[in-house]
C-alpha cells in the first residue's frame, strides 16, 4: 500500500504543490488510481464525495503533461467533464493549485459565461479544460473547440451526469475525442445507472477501483431525525434548530416552490438566509454562495440540483427539511458536512409519509438513524410501522410458484 506521495514517482514541482496544499498522505482512491493512471490504464472508479477523488485524476494528468510536454502551442490535451459549473470551477481551482509550479494552463468552459470570454480562452494555448457537457458541445458544433488534440478524457460524477440527462451528449463527446489515449470515469456509485447509461466503448479494459472512506473518517457525521406531526410542527422544529442548535446549516428542500415558501416563512420570523436553486442567474447564485462561504449568512437553503458538487467550508449541520427522492441523494446531501476531517451533523425532519424513505436510507447506509426529541415539541402521533413489501411480495411469489408446479406423476 502506498503511504506517501513521494512513493508515487511524481515530479518535484507537483510534490511541492501537494505539500503546500497540506496533503499529508494519499487517500485510498488516490493511492489506487494514480499509479494505474500513470501506467496508461483506463479507470472506472467508485469514489463518494469527500474521498479526495479530484486529486486522484488531476495529479496523474499533470504528471502526464510533464512527462510528455507539448512541442508547440495548441488546443487542450486533457478534458475533464463535470455535471455542474460550480463543480467545474472547484476542479479547475484544485488543478491550478496543484499545477502552480508548472507552466500548464487550466481553463473552464461552462454555461453562464459570456461568449467573448470563452472566445478569448479558446484562442490561447490550453492544457487542461474543465467543462460542462452542454456548453462544450455548443462550441464543438460551432467548430470553436478542437477535440482532436484530446489525449485524456475524464468524467467526474458520472452518475449525476446521467441523472441530469447528459448521457447522450457525453457519448457524443466521447466519439469526438476518439483519438484519445486514456479515459477515466469517476462516480459516487457504480451500481445501477452509474456506468451502464454510457456507451460500452467509453472505457477499454478499465482498472475497476472502489474507495471506501477510511474507517476513522467513516462516521464523522452524527445522523438523527425528528418526527413531525404537521407542516406547522415541522416549521417550528426547523426554527428551533436553526436558532438554538445549528451554527452553519444547509437546508435541503425538494422543489423551488417549496424553497420560496420556506424562505418567506424564515424571513418573516427574522431568520436570515441565502438560497440557491436550479435555473438561477449565475451572478445571483455565486453571490449567495459567497455570502455563505464568507460567513455573512449562516443558513443556505438549497434544492438538490443547485447544491450538487458545491464544496463549502465548515458546514456544521445538513438539514433535510424534505426527504430526498432516493437514498443515494441522501448520501450526497449529508456529504456537504464533515469535510476535510471535521465532524458534522445531519438531521431529517420526517413526516408520516417520509418514514418509508427514512427506512430505505438506513438500509442503504447500513446504519441505524436514531430519533431525537426537542423538549416541549415532541410528536403527538405514534411512530408509523410500514410492512416490508419486498419480503411480502417474495413470499407471495414463492406461494404462487408452488401452486403452478405440475404434480409429479407416480411411477408405476
Amino acid at each position: 500500500m502506498i503511504r506517501t506521495f513521494a512513493e508515487l514517482d511524481l515530479d518535484s514541482n507537483i510534490l511541492a504543490a501537494i505539500e503546500e496544499m497540506g496533503y499529508e498522505r494519499p487517500t485510498d482512491i488516490q493511492a489506487q488510481a494514480i499509479p494505474q493512471a500513470l501506467e496508461g490504464k483506463d479507470i472506472l472508479a467508485s469514489a463518494p464525495t469527500g474521498t479526495g477523488k479530484t486529486a486522484a485524476f488531476v495529479i496523474p494528468a499533470l504528471q502526464y503533461l510533464q512527462d510528455f510536454p507539448r512541442k508547440k502551442a495548441g488546443p487542450a490535451r486533457i478534458l475533464i467533464l463535470t455535471p455542474t459549473r460550480e463543480l467545474a470551477m472547484q476542479v479547475a481551482d484544485q488543478a491550478r493549485a496543484l499545477a502552480k509550479n508548472t507552466n500548464l494552463n487550466v481553463f473552464t468552459i461552462t454555461g453562464g459565461v459570456m461568449y467573448q470570454e470563452h472566445a478569448d480562452i479558446l484562442a490561447k494555448t490550453q492544457d487542461i479544460v474543465v467543462a460542462t457537457p452542454g456548453r462544450l458541445m455548443e462550441y464543438i458544433e460551432a467548430e470553436r473547440f478542437d477535440c482532436r488534440a484530446i489525449e485524456w478524457l475524464i468524467l467526474d460524477e458520472a452518475d449525476r451526469m446521467l441523472d441530469m440527462g447528459f448521457g447522450p451528449v457525453v457519448d457524443r463527446l466521447s466519439a469526438e475525442c476518439r483519438w484519445r489515449k486514456q479515459s477515466m470515469l469517476f462516480s459516487a456509485t457504480l451500481e445501477g445507472r452509474g456506468v451502464e447509461g454510457f456507451t460500452a466503448d467509453l472505457l477499454k479494459n478499465p482498472a475497476e477501483l472502489a474507495a471506501e472512506p477510511p474507517r476513522r473518517e467513516r462516521k464523522p457525521i452524527t445522523q438523527w431525525y425528528h418526527r413531525c406531526d404537521t407542516a406547522e410542527h415541522k416549521l417550528a422544529l426547523l426554527k428551533e434548530i436553526l436558532t438554538n442548535q445549528a451554527e452553519r446549516s444547509i437546508v435541503f428542500i425538494k422543489t423551488r416552490e417549496r424553497l420560496a415558501d420556506l424562505r418567506a416563512q424564515l424571513e418573516s420570523a427574522q431568520i436570515p438566509c441565502a438560497w440557491i436553486q436550479g435555473e438561477m442567474p449565475q451572478e445571483r447564485r455565486n453571490n449567495a454562495i459567497r455570502r455563505f462561504r464568507d460567513g455573512e449568512i449562516n443558513i443556505l437553503l438549497a434544492t438538490d440540483v443547485a447544491a450538487r458538487g458545491i464544496d463549502l467550508p465548515d458546514v456544521s449541520h445538513v438539514i433535510n427539511y424534505d426527504m430526498p427522492r432516493s437514498a443515494d441523494v441522501y448520501v450526497h446531501r449529508i456529504g456537504r458536512t464533515a469535510r476535510a476531517g471535521k465532524k458534522g451533523n445531519a438531521l431529517s425532519l420526517v413526516e408520516m409519509h417520509d418514514q418509508p424513505m427514512l427506512d430505505r436510507v438506513a438500509r442503504y447506509i447500513k446504519e441505524d438513524i436514531k430519533e431525537r426529541f426537542v423538549e416541549g415539541m415532541r410528536p403527538k402521533h405514534k411512530k408509523p410501522v410500514f410492512k416490508n413489501k419486498t419480503k411480502k411480495n417474495a413470499k407471495k411469489k414463492a406461494k404462487e410458484a408452488t401452486k403452478k408446479k405440475p404434480a409429479k406423476k407416480k411411477k408405476k
